[in-house]
């Protein structure tokens, strides 16, 4: 048998490099590049395997292990999880700030392998810089900590073990039903390790992504159901994105007129014109979809998860005959809420149920009209929030949506993750494309938005990408400018600054917490933080990571700076302060309650209240059985 004298590190970078999917006949390469950050655990190991490799696997340097893992997931969504980053690290500390990033990708179903240095297999002396020692468990480390947030995790003891264990970590990143962060512990020693690996390891693997199909009996029970309601809503998911099903769903809701509502990650399935998309549904939803949902006697999910935001916290569906149709490709999803499950890929389910339903069933043209006449009504509300009479004041940050809404077209990506943005977004934001909307909020993680923009951008060239960022969240993790500047990737940041945690701030006001702790103030004389805004110039701080910026105070400086950042082919930073006056038109409340557990007990009359007002909702959740 032929073989290759290689190192442990060298031979999984060889194989990486040789792996590809191939989805519809369309071949992608897995592992587009490696992202790394070196230090003792991998600088000798893989960090000298990549520069062996050389163009045979790029190499990108971030600059905090979180956020790499986060670039590498913008990079796996905008490529439709058909092509995916790795990311390694060193042992300790960088080991372990792999772990929020890990967990986002998993609960978003996102393809990343996560490749962390780790203590000696050998054990020659202990313990060794930055070793987790655990008296009665001596196999453990800090690695560990990813084992709950990984699909699949392995610790290479031997260089033998990589073969099959590389082969299973890519078929799980391969897997549309599986796929999520997986993780391959790398001890420093066997990194290092030459060992003679058989030639067949590193021929081309082309791993095929499935698309499998309904069962028949499955799928006759689905079209009787949606035959027999009367009130039929369609609630898409991310797995619409995921399986590429966007043309078959606006198919199907052309063949029956049934209105699709969207989470956040569906968001875009339909484009915000088309006459059946009634737009974000759920606590952040649009008040057309969530009383679409509280009406309807059949729910149609496709490719959800049905998180609480969602469901409105298990208030919502309020029908007392409601029923659930679940099209999804995992089981786990498919029974969620005592449904009919589909058990399928969403386009292919998709398909045969419209082939099925085709010519012989639409709904009732009242209802159609009835929810035409809702979707019209809502949009003269966006209008409301968007509009700027006056181009000298301040925008509010409705207002900043809208100018972005006068001057995007359907190349332009925007991304977002936390704060109050995504309600603002799910609610407003008219999509135009599939790819347009971006929000991550499985995980809801601040600090997302700067490096999965880097990533995004890696995944679509062509495109201009926004990373829309409130002053918390550039706060806890800007330093990826540096990469973009670096890379010369012509990122597009708006940073909204409104001097604290404004949904947090919101959040805490309606539970009687009175926005403690959400400020970014000077401590006021009573001891609270209501003085001065802090003296913090965060467009000062992008300038000295190497961002061009364009400083905007009020509408009209804000829409100029905003044509003039998407034409640059630099990174460049909008920064703008926003108006939160009562006085200005803002985006409609929440049209749905979320549930936040309120203090049983207090002394302060604001907490007493918002007892009274969660006990109210409360009494609203049901089970669906």
């Amino acid at each position: 048998m032929s073989t290759r004298r290689l190192t442990t590190a060298q031979a999984l970078v060889d194989f990486l490099a040789v792996q590809y999917t191939e989805r519809d006949g369309v071949h992608h390469r897995l592992i587009g590049a490696t992202w790394g950050i070196f230090g003792h655990g991998n600088v000798a190991g893989v960090g000298q395997a990549l520069l062996e490799a050389g163009d045979a696997m790029p190499y990108l340097q971030g600059r905090n292990e979180q956020a790499m893992v986060h670039a590498a997931v913008g990079y796996a969504r905008r490529s439709g999880r058909l092509s995916a980053h790795a990311v390694t690290t060193s042992i300790g500390p960088g080991a372990t700030n792999l772990v929020t990033g890990a967990a986002l990708a998993t609960i978003n179903h996102l393809p990343v392998l996560l490749l962390p240095g780790d203590t000696f297999a050998t054990r020659p002396a202990e313990p060794v810089l930055q070793q987790l020692e655990v008296p009665g468990q001596g196999d453990i480390s800090v690695n560990d900590c990813l084992r709950p947030v990984s699909r699949y995790f392995d610790r290479i003891n031997r260089p033998e073990a990589l073969i099959p264990a590389a082969l299973r970590a890519v078929r799980v990143l391969t897997d549309p039903a599986e796929t999520g962060a997986v993780t391959l512990a790398l001890p420093q020693d066997v990194q290092a390790e030459a060992y003679d690996w058989p030639e067949e390891f590193f021929a081309a693997r082309v791993w095929h992504v499935r698309r499998p199909a309904p069962d028949p009996q499955e799928l006759d029970r689905a079209a009787a159901a949606v035959r027999a309601a009367r009130r039929p809503l369609v609630v898409a998911g991310g797995g619409v994105h995921h399986s590429a099903a966007e043309e078959a769903l606006a198919a199907f809701a052309a063949a029956t007129a049934i209105p699709v509502a969207t989470t956040q990650a569906g968001k875009g399935s339909l484009r915000h014109d088309h006459p059946a998309d009634v737009g974000g549904i759920g606590h952040t939803g649009t008040a057309t979809a969530d009383e679409l949902a509280r009406t309807a006697d059949l729910v149609i999910g496709v490719g959800t998860r049905y998180s609480d935001f969602t469901t409105a916290s298990a208030t919502l569906f309020a029908h007392p005959d409601v029923r659930f149709l679940n099209l999804n490709i995992t089981g786990f999803d498919a029974h969620k809420l005592g449904a009919l499950p589909l058990v399928a890929d969403a386009r292919t389910a998709l398909e045969a149920l419209t082939g099925m339903l085709a010519d012989e069933h639409r709904v009732d043209p009242a209802y159609e009209h009835e929810y035409a006449e809702a979707k019209a009504a809502w949009e003269k509300r966006v209008d409301a929030a968007y509009a700027t009479p006056d181009p000298s004041a301040r925008p509010t940050q409705a207002q900043v949506l809208g100018l972005l809404d006068e001057l995007v077209t359907d190349d332009d990506i925007l991304i977002n993750a936390a704060g109050s943005l995504p309600g603002d977004l799910h609610k407003l934001w008219r999509t135009r494309s599939p790819h347009q909307y971006h929000v991550e909020y499985g995980y809801s993680c601040m600090g997302y938005e700067i490096p999965a923009a880097i990533g995004v951008q890696l995944a679509a060239p062509g495109s201009p990408v926004w990373a829309l960022v409130g002053d918390g969240t550039y706060l806890m993790n800007p330093t990826e400018i540096v990469t973009a500047v670096q890379q010369e990737l012509p990122v597009k940041l708006v940073v909204l600054q409104n001097h604290g945690y404004a949904s947090i701030g919101g959040l805490s006001e309606s539970v009687g917490a009175e926005r403690f702790g959400t400020a970014y103030r000077h401590r006021a004389a009573d001891g609270g933080f209501t003085g001065p805004p802090l003296p913090v110039d965060l467009a000062a701080n992008a300038a000295s990571l190497g961002m061009r910026v364009l400083r905007a105070g009020t509408v009209g400086e804000l829409r100029e700076a905003l044509a003039v950042a998407r034409a640059q082919d630099r990174p460049t930073c909008v920064y703008v302060e926003t108006e939160t006056a009562d006085t200005v038109s803002g985006p409609p409340p929440a049209q749905a309650w979320w549930d936040v557990p309120v203090a049983g007990t207090a002394t302060r009359p604001s907490a007493a209240r918002a007892r009274e007002e969660y006990e109210r909702h409360v009494t609203d959740r049901r089970s669906h059985l």
